[in-house]
């Protein structure tokens, strides 16, 4: 008995499965997954259509992940992750105070917005949308659970130092942390007033953050002036003529 296996043409028009390593293929599924959630929302997204723009079979996609709420898991962790490279930066220079290791973290914070400013605006714009409100706090709970406790590592040494006058130093990481997410409406504001005025929109900024750092230093027994936030008004304008010409 015989075997009709085609010519070599008919086989070599048949598409080839790429074979990729099982931690590029959970990347790409958390790409794609990330990419729908912030055009569609998260609740309207079904896992069929995250399958469907990956190409995969249903099987290779539940060979990493048992359900949605297994990616939106892994896009937080993603978050999580890059809040802690910056905090791991800062734990490799000891010779610094808890203050100039304070501002160190916001500077870090201030550069790392600036080289992605466009990825920012891409995934701002439609992460604060009404209907990206679970996918947005996920992701606010992933970033705040690494910077928290760093924060008062950075607050209680502070206090150790005699530099901080400060009661619980966890207490007060939570409420600077919130503090800087209850920002988000109004720098949103301003960034969309600088697309027709960038003065106008960098003077609400900039009023907001400079009260913001007499907030902070109060807190934390500091004398005015001694948190720096944001930089200089001209780093805070090329942040905001960088983010209108995204």
């Amino acid at each position: 008995m015989s075997v009709d296996v085609g010519n070599d043409e008919s086989l070599a028009l048949r598409p080839r499965r790429v074979v990729k390593a099982p931690a590029v293929r959970r990347e790409e599924l958390i790409d794609c997954a990330q990419r729908l959630f912030l055009a569609q929302g998260y609740e309207k997204t079904t896992i069929n259509e995250v399958i469907a723009a990956t190409g995969l079979s249903k099987g290779a996609f539940y060979h990493h992940f048992r359900s949605k709420e297994d990616l939106l898991a892994a896009i937080t962790e993603r978050f999580a992750r890059e809040s802690l490279a910056f905090v791991t930066a800062l734990r490799a220079d000891w010779s610094l105070d808890a203050l100039q290791r304070l501002n160190a973290l916001l500077a870090l914070g201030r550069d790392w917005k600036l080289e992605h400013i466009r990825e920012l605006r891409a995934m701002f714009t439609t992460l604060l949308r009404p209907e990206n409100a679970m996918l947005y706090h996920r992701i606010v709970e992933a970033a705040f659970g690494v910077l928290a406790p760093a924060l008062a590592a950075i607050i209680e040494q502070g206090a150790a130092e005699g530099l901080f006058d400060v009661g619980d130093p966890r207490t007060a990481a939570d409420t600077l942390l919130w503090l800087g997410n209850g920002r988000r409406p109004i720098v949103m504001q301003g960034l969309t007033l600088a697309e027709t005025d960038v003065e106008a929109g960098l003077s609400l900024m900039l009023n907001r953050v400079r009260a913001e750092e007499a907030i902070i230093a109060r807190i934390l027994g500091l004398k005015p002036g001694s948190v720096d936030v944001i930089g200089s008004v001209d780093d805070l304008r090329a942040m905001v003529v960088a983010w209108t010409q995204a």
